[in-house]
């Protein structure tokens, strides 16, 4: 059976190289009498061979081998359709074969895209971001003429309807190089693209491609970064929330990068750190160094989440902090020195004139001599003296 199996199968892959592009499909038999497997016929859409046969038969082979793939079917009647899981692009061409059980019975067709050899896009590639855009690119095909237009459809799984791009990304030439899609659910199944080529003079060649939509998601950063630092002792605990997907809730889903790096210097993937929770206890830290942390996360194996990593979280700087009690003690004490030198200056200016502090010499009077009018002022300064300077030694005494 190996060695029939393995027959098959170079059979299969000297057809795909040496035959003609110019049919859909191409069979052979196994040997040179006529075979009672006839007419087959391929639904590219739903991925659905059928045949007809002269003989009732219990059960049927059907194989695919495209793109280096190989899938096997068992099945009772005359048709076997490949599920989207199974499938595999045609663009490069496919073999199938039709193999009746323990007999030498077998259908072998070759299918071939029709049209300019070269003529398909080329570098297709989509990625999704935001939630819920998708954006997908392609370029011409390098043998395709300057006029071809191309057309995008997909499926985002079997059971949805086909559907035709609406917002075409367009070249200088105005051809169709890329698209935008909105409000795209991603589901745990297979999608589907298909992009059809077309020109007014010549057939050009289909592209298509299988992919589950998660593997191409370009994951948000993490939400929420925050820090919480102490001196004594020195450390810190860094907390986030998960990426926010609109497939996934589940919290254990991700694995998370820490990239934590001195401000002044280039960041090294070689410090990263690789943490499976919303948490992480950082003990190498220095209160008089200014450092920044950035996190990053991708998606689990068990998960249904892209495995590459995603985009980082915005720099959250902590550390650096300075003493500012002393600072805050050594400016009370400034304003307060401050403060008493103006009270004194006031004070001083208001009680201490130079008439006050120098006051004139009374003059000696007669024992029956009425006081004068210089003597009455002498005695009112020297009471006004005493008042300031008792004012002053009290106050002195307060600060």
């Amino acid at each position: 059976m190996f060695d029939a199996l393995g027959l098959t199968c170079m059979i299969c892959w000297c057809m795909m190289l040496f035959c003609p592009l110019h049919a859909d499909l191409q069979c052979m038999g196994s040997g040179t009498q006529e075979l009672p497997i006839s007419n087959l016929t391929l639904n590219q859409k739903r991925m659905e061979l059928s045949w007809q046969s002269s003989k009732n038969f219990s059960s049927y082979l059907c194989t695919m081998a495209a793109n280096f793939k190989y899938r096997e079917i068992k099945v009772k009647n005359k048709s076997c359709r490949f599920e989207v899981e199974d499938s595999v692009p045609l663009y490069r061409g496919a073999v199938f074969t039709i193999t009746v059980p323990k007999t030498n019975i077998s259908k072998i067709c070759q299918f071939f895209p029709e049209g300019i050899n070269g003529s398909a896009i080329e570098n297709f590639s989509c990625v999704i971001y935001n939630i819920s855009l998708m954006n997908c690119t392609w370029q011409a095909g390098r043998n395709a003429p300057g006029d071809t237009q191309y057309f995008l459809y997909w499926q985002n799984s079997r059971d949805d309807d086909q559907t035709e791009c609406q917002l075409y990304i367009k070249d200088e030439d105005d051809r169709n190089v890329g698209c935008k899609f909105q409000n795209v659910t991603i589901k745990d199944k297979t999608s589907y693209f298909l992009v059809n080529g077309s020109h007014k003079a010549f057939l050009i060649q289909f592209y298509d491609n299988y992919t589950k939509l998660y593997t191409i998601e370009r994951l948000p950063p993490p939400l929420n970064v925050t820090t919480n630092c102490t001196s004594n002792p020195g450390g810190c605990i860094f907390t986030w929330q998960q990426p926010l997907l609109s497939h996934v809730e589940n919290a254990d889903c991700f694995e998370y990068e820490i990239n934590i790096q001195n401000k002044d210097e280039i960041p090294e993937e070689k410090k990263n750190r690789l943490v499976a929770e919303n948490k992480y206890e950082y003990q190498s830290y220095n209160p008089e160094k200014k450092s920044i942390l950035r996190i990053r996360a991708r998606g689990k194996r068990r998960c249904s989440v892209n495995r590459k990593w995603g985009e980082w979280s915005d720099p959250v700087e902590f550390g650096g902090e300075k003493d500012y009690f002393i600072s805050v003690i050594l400016l009370l004490t400034a304003l307060g020195t401050i403060l008493v030198t103006l009270l004194h200056y006031c004070l001083c200016k208001r009680c201490c004139s130079s008439k006050r502090i120098f006051p004139p010499i009374p003059q000696p009077r007669g024992k029956f001599d009425m006081p004068a009018e210089g003597d009455i002022q002498t005695e009112n300064v020297l009471l006004s003296q005493k008042s300031c300077t008792e004012e002053i030694t009290v106050i002195e005494e307060m600060t």
